[in-house]
């Protein structure tokens, strides 16, 4: 999941198609080296006139903006650009690179420097060379295609001129009347431009309106990709959407004006502040997100009640102390994910699961999972689960004198209970009654936004990464997920760290993300290779865990799983694929929002959800969506009434801990302290 992935061979069928006509030794001049000032419209034509707009755009800002210091040339004023100007001077210079294009390359070249010479190239993850990569993609595609980009570029300026009127009208409507008049959708939304002069100040607007319509027209060119499989239409669409979120103009002092206001009114000292944050983050090697001395897990967050009761080399087991003078007869068992540390789901109060669940009348255990450093380079994905799930669910057997329990795995923790039952199953042992997973994946055909990061050279990449370090490092899974949203995660924290001189915000969410763990080097590997690449979970017989080769249509004990309607890790259909995978009756229900607020909801928020009763059960995502009913309010009461019948009588609450296992200290133990 590196977000270092340089292959060369990422786009085959255009890479063949650029080998061609450069290496042909074609009387063609426009393929020759000799000068040719009237070619005909070339590949990076119309990159040409993205990246000369967004670049005439910057000197017309300068010059707009030359209060606040601005030495570059500012060109032509931006008021005295006619409406052939831009397209004019972007299509000669278009026509002018192409001979140099395909024998130097420049576009890579180009954004290299650029991207060298920069120093968020230490703190931002984005991969400059598949950036490049995929928008030499976009003028390949032209090279077979030669009518389209002219006519792209033709739309593209009457848009832009179109825009610039509309602004420089509307200024003067409100001059002339004195009267606000509303200005259009486009980019209200967008909390980048969220400052009034983004809507008020016509030059600021024209700025604004022609980076989103750019922006536009180059993401168009990526969608527009069909001669691309689905994983590489997916993998160019990301690479763009990376450059034009970088190319913002909000990114620069002297077109953002939150920045130059507030520049103004601390004479200074916010450009001051956020250089010496610039610093601060260089000698530390990251963004800061977050305030990292705001929280502490078991200081304001991780506050349930409760004893570890169980620790070896893997996990921390943790008993939560019941809140009810009776509880529910059979326990349950909590597996969170091992790429993130539990306390997603003990956050606060007000919003923590276990919480929620104790106040249920539920007897809560939960894995801690140990951060692991490189002498456990060697722990397997076996011993994840007999570590793990089996040794957690022995001692609980053991404190509660349940013979059974209940379950819930999350996210990867959920791929992990999935095939402890399969193995389970072929053993003939029932000690887990009914099963709960929440997004989480065993099909692993669709795998959402992180596809981008899995491929067969970022997984050789990892693992030479790993036999070096003897496990995979936490930035590494923190900057892929980081991309994904990077407007959010990276750029707005950019603006507000080094425009603007603040400090993070202190956010507990923000806080859990940045708190990672590390990957064993063998149980990733293992993982990643038999699930994202080869996807063998759902092929009977190919996974062997102790032994045993495994089939999820063995597991029919009862099942609730849950998906989000905006999961970009596990998207909804694909985990709603469970369902036919496993061999039981499975309840699925789908959430509102994303991987993360979609799971944790609790009742009296914000949300919704989707139910399907219909017997047989639909027999395609789309199908079981277009007949499911919608609640208002959080899912939480729903499953809650579905473990209940399922978790027995109410009894007198278990002692914490018993003479085998007795408690060892405080929840939330050592564990997630470990950084």
């Amino acid at each position: 999941m590196a977000s270092g992935n340089t292959t060369n061979g990422e786009y085959p069928n255009l890479a063949a198609q650029s080998r061609g006509p450069s290496r042909t030794g074609s009387g063609d001049p426009s393929l020759s080296g000799a000068d040719s000032p009237e070619p005909a419209a070339g590949p990076d034509l119309m990159l040409g006139v993205w990246a000369s707009w967004m670049g005439a755009m910057s000197k017309a800002s300068g010059g707009m903006l030359a209060g606040a210091g601005n030495s570059a040339d500012p060109g032509k004023p931006w008021w005295q650009i006619s409406h052939d100007d831009p397209l004019g001077g972007m299509l000669a210079g278009g026509m002018r690179q192409l001979n140099e294009v395909l024998r130097q390359d420049p576009v890579l070249r180009t954004l290299d420097q650029m991207w060298n010479a920069n120093p968020f190239r230490e703190i931002v993850p984005v991969d400059w060379a598949e950036v490049a990569r995929a928008l030499r993609t976009v003028w390949l595609r032209a090279l077979t295609q030669p009518g389209t980009p002219v006519t792209a570029a033709t739309e593209l300026n009457a848009s832009l001129w179109r825009s610039a009127f509309d602004a420089w009208n509307e200024a003067g409507q409100r001059w002339w009347s004195g009267t606000p008049v509303t200005p259009p959708a486009r980019g209200g939304t967008d909390k980048r431009f969220a400052a009034p002069e983004w809507h008020t100040n016509p030059a600021y607007r024209v700025l604004k309106e022609a980076y989103l319509l750019a922006s536009d027209w180059l993401l168009k060119q990526g969608q527009a990709a069909d001669d691309l499989d689905e994983k590489e239409r997916q993998r160019l669409d990301f690479h763009l959407r990376q450059f034009v979120d970088a190319m913002s103009p909000t990114l620069l002092l002297a077109s953002n004006p939150a920045a130059l206001r507030r520049a103004v009114e601390t004479g200074g000292a916010s450009l001051a502040a956020g250089l010496r944050n610039l610093q601060e983050d260089l000698r530390a090697g990251r963004l800061s997100m977050v305030d990292l001395t705001a929280f502490a897990p078991g200081r304001n967050l991780a506050l349930s009640p409760g004893k570890v009761v169980l620790r070896n080399k893997l996990i921390e087991l943790i008993q939560y102390a019941p809140s009810t003078p009776d509880v529910h007869a059979t326990p349950l068992l909590i597996i969170p994910p091992w790429i993130n540390k539990f306390y997603i789901l003990d956050m606060q109060p007000k919003n923590s699961m276990v919480k929620h669940l104790v106040d249920q009348g539920f007897t809560v255990f939960l894995i801690s999972w140990k951060n692991p450093d490189a002498s456990m380079e060697d722990t397997g994905i076996e011993d994840y689960m007999d570590l793990g799930l089996l040794a957690a669910s022995d001692a609980i057997r053991e404190i509660t004198g349940s013979s059974t329990l209940n379950v819930m795995g999350y996210c990867i923790g959920g791929t992990l209970l999935a095939m402890t039952l399969a193995w389970l199953a072929i053993k003939g042992d029932a000690r887990f009654d009914a099963a709960t997973f929440m997004v989480s994946l065993q099909d692993f055909s669709r795998v959402g936004d992180t596809a981008v990061f899995i491929d067969q050279p970022a997984i050789d990449l990892l693992e030479q990464q790993m036999m070096e370090r003897g496990y995979l490092d936490s930035r590494e899974m923190s900057n892929m997920f980081n991309l994904l949203r990077s407007n959010d995660l990276i750029w707005s924290n950019v603006v507000n760290n080094y425009l603007m001189g603040e400090k993070p915000a202190a956010f507990d969410l923000l806080y859990w993300s940045s708190d990672g763990t590390r990957m064993c080097r063998a149980a990733h590997s293992w993982y990643l290779r038999n699930t994202y690449v080869e996807n063998n979970l759902i092929k009977p017989g190919k996974v062997e865990l102790k032994g045993e080769r495994l089939d999820l249509g063995r597991i029919t004990l009862d099942t609730y799983a849950v998906g989000a309607e905006k999961d970009h890790i596990v998207p909804w259909d694909a985990a709603w694929r469970i369902t036919r995978l496993l061999g039981g009756k499975v309840r699925y229900v789908l959430a509102s929002s994303g991987h993360i607020a979609g799971i944790i909801n609790p009742p009296g928020g914000k949300g919704t959800y989707w139910t399907n009763d219909a017997e047989p059960p639909p027999s395609t995502p789309e199908t079981w969506l277009e007949s499911a009913k919608k609640h208002n309010g959080s899912w939480w009461a729903d499953w809650s009434t579905w473990l209940a019948a399922r978790s027995g009588d109410r009894v007198n609450p278990p002692s914490l801990g018993s003479a085998i296992h007795p408690p060892l200290q405080d929840a939330p133990g050592n564990y997630v302290l470990e950084r």
